[in-house]
C-alpha cells in the first residue's frame, strides 16, 4: 500500500517478534514439564529451542529486506508519505501497548519478550519520523537508508543471540561462571582438602548443572556435599553430581588443570 521498504522492514520485525512470542510461549509452556525417562534433564532447552527458530526468521527477514532496499537505493521509487505516516503511527501505538502489557514477566524469556517491544516501538518512531519528514522534503531516499539501519540492527541482536544459544549447545561454562572462582569457593568449606574434575554446563542458559570430585578425609561426606550443594547456588547451579574420594590425588585421572598433553576425554552426560 505505501510502497515503503522502511514499513516492510519493521513489519518483518514484528512478525519476528510476534513468532518468537507464539513459539517461546509453546516451547516454555512444554519447557515447564517434569523431567520423564525420555527426557531425565525435563524440558528446559525447548526454550532455547524457541530461540534458535525465531533467530533464523529474523536473520533471513532482515537479510531480504536488506536486499531490497538496497534495490531501492539504486532505482528510488515513489512512496505513498500519507499512508505511510498512517501506518507508522498504528504501529508505534500498538507496540507501546503490548509494551506495557509485556512489563510485568520476570522470566528472562518474559523479558526479553519485553525489550523486543521496546525496540519495536522505537523502530516504529525512526519510521514515523522518516515518514514526516520525506512527506515535506520529498527526499525519497532516507526510506530504504531507514531500512538498512533498522534490519541491520535487527542482524547484530540475531547474532549476539545465536551465540549465547550456540555457547549453550556446545556446553561452554556458563556465562557468569568462573571454574577458578567456583574451586576456590569450595575449597573454603571445611573438610574439603582438594576439588578436581569440575565441569558445569547449562541447560537453557540460567539453569546449570555442575559435576565433580571432592578429596576429603572425612569418613562421610554427606555433610560436606550438602555444604557444597549451597555454596553452589549462588553459581546458579540446581543440580550437583559430587564424587568422593579419601586419599589426596592419586586417582590416575587427577589433573587439577587442564593438561593439553593428556586430554581426557570426558562425557558428562
Amino acid at each position: 500500500m505505501t510502497n515503503s521498504v522502511a514499513i516492510l522492514s519493521d513489519s518483518i520485525h514484528d512478525v519476528g517478534d510476534a513468532a518468537s512470542i507464539g513459539i517461546s510461549y509453546f516451547l516454555e509452556k512444554k519447557s515447564r514439564k517434569k523431567a520423564d525417562a525420555k527426557h531425565t534433564y525435563g524440558y528446559i532447552r525447548y526454550s532455547v529451542l524457541g530461540g534458535v527458530i525465531t533467530t533464523v526468521i529474523l536473520m533471513v527477514g532482515s537479510v531480504l529486506v536488506i536486499i531490497s532496499a538496497v534495490k531501492r537505493l539504486v532505482a528510488p521509487t515513489q512512496i505513498n508519505y500519507d499512508k505511510m505516516i498512517v501506518f507508522a503511527v498504528v504501529g508505534v501505538v500498538l507496540n507501546l501497548v503490548a509494551a506495557c502489557v509485556t512489563r510485568e514477566g520476570d522470566s528472562i524469556n518474559q523479558k526479553s519478550v519485553n525489550l523486543h517491544m521496546l525496540e519495536d516501538v522505537l523502530g516504529w518512531i525512526v519510521v514515523l519520523v522518516g515518514a514526516v519528514v520525506m512527506r515535506f522534503t520529498d527526499i525519497c531516499i532516507i526510506d530504504p537508508l531507514m531500512s538498512i539501519g533498522v534490519s541491520v540492527f535487527i542482524l547484530i541482536n540475531t547474532f549476539k543471540n545465536l551465540g549465547a544459544v550456540l555457547d549453550i549447545f556446545l556446553e561452554k561454562t556458563p556465562h557468569g561462571v568462573d571454574i577458578d572462582v567456583m574451586k576456590q569457593t569450595l575449597m573454603e568449606i571445611e573438610g574439603i582438602d582438594d576439588v578436581h574434575h569440575i565441569h558445569v554446563w547449562s541447560i537453557d542458559g540460567y539453569n546449570n548443572y555442575a559435576t565433580m570430585h571432592i578429596v576429603t578425609k572425612l569418613a562421610d561426606a554427606t555433610v560436606l556435599k550438602e555444604a557444597a550443594r549451597q555454596a553452589l547456588l549462588t553459581f546458579n547451579v540446581c543440580h550437583t553430581v559430587i564424587e568422593t574420594e579419601y586419599e589426596s590425588c592419586d586417582c590416575t585421572e587427577c589433573e587439577t588443570h587442564f593438561d593439553t598433553h593428556k586430554v581426557h576425554h570426558h562425557h558428562h552426560h
